[in-house]
């Protein structure tokens, strides 16, 4: 059984979660191969040994690959979103971070956890994409059009509003007068929508949320829609470009250009654990816990 482990930056902190990875995949005969920026840190250090496979993007991956480990963050997970792409490899997410909604294995629990996936003792939690588009002649500048948590849109060199002119399914929705919008899937929901005042969705939802960023007008409030709606908007403002971002990557476009926004074809898996599951990480992260009540 073979592990992939990629982390976004190397950080000497993490190095006892490598160790404890690697260790608790070979002694149960698993083998692992890493990124190769990341292994090239570790080997530097004195991590890891030489000699082990490596790769570098989604094409090299090993077809033979059974689950994909990532170290850090939410941020990291959703890096690693992209290296399995299509191949449905399972994600497993060790948290180094602070909070992490997706990267829910604790470093302490690296050794119980690991030898469940040798004896099929977990469950997939499947995760909804978003796709960009834009059909008009000035195409989107990112690699990679799809996004785990969320598509936004926000102002750029400017204190003042952007106006977004947004329809769902070709009909007129509204004019949103904000510093932007936040287009997010279930995964996304506890991320940037949540802390706009967006609701918190279960991963197995069929929907997605429309979350305005500190509107103008009070009474517009995050809208749920089914996922298989197609979102088109369109941002006007003083500024000539405006900011879209995509999870975790900015690029800046100009003003008129047409974006749509819809459900991606394929879906990313996330490894649960009996004990590490969506509601018990609400739980346990928003602190719901501390209410004796509960």
């Amino acid at each position: 059984m073979k592990f992939a482990i990629y982390a976004q930056v190397y950080k000497p902190a993490n190095n006892a979660i490598v160790k404890s990875l690697i260790q608790a995949i070979e002694e149960k005969g698993g083998t692992v191969c890493f990124e190769l920026d990341y292994y090239t840190d570790l080997v530097k250090e004195s991590i890891v040994e030489t000699g082990y496979e490596t790769f570098t993007n989604h094409l090299d991956l090993s077809d033979d690959t059974k689950f994909f480990v990532s170290i850090g963050g939410d941020g990291s997970m959703l890096r690693a979103a992209n290296f399995v792409k299509s191949k449905n490899v399972p994600i497993v997410g060790i948290n180094a971070g602070r909070l992490g909604f997706l990267a829910n294995v604790q470093q302490d629990a690296i050794s119980e956890l690991i030898p469940l996936l040798f004896k099929n003792n977990y469950t997939l939690s499947r995760r909804t994409l978003l796709k960009l588009d834009a059909p008009g002649p000035e195409k989107t500048p990112f690699e990679i059009n799809f996004a785990l948590n969320e598509i936004t849109i926000s102002r750029k060199n400017t204190t003042s509003m952007i106006t977004i002119e947004t329809y769902i399914n070709d009909e007129f929705l509204a004019t949103y007068w904000a510093d932007g919008i936040i287009i997010s899937t279930p995964t996304g929901s506890t991320g940037y929508s949540l802390s706009c005042g967006g609701p918190i969705i279960t991963p197995d939802s069929n929907c997605l949320v429309i979350t305005p960023i500190a509107p103008h007008n009070l009474t517009t409030r995050p809208l749920i829609i089914n996922d298989r709606s197609r979102i088109k908007m369109k941002v006007a403002g003083r500024e000539p470009q405006f900011l879209l971002s995509i999870d975790s990557e900015t690029a800046a476009l100009n003003n008129e250009t047409e974006i749509e926004i819809s459900l991606a074809h394929h879906t990313v898996n996330m490894v649960e654990f009996p004990d590490v599951t969506f509601l018990r990480t609400l739980r346990n992260k928003l602190l719901w816990g501390e209410d004796k009540r509960n």
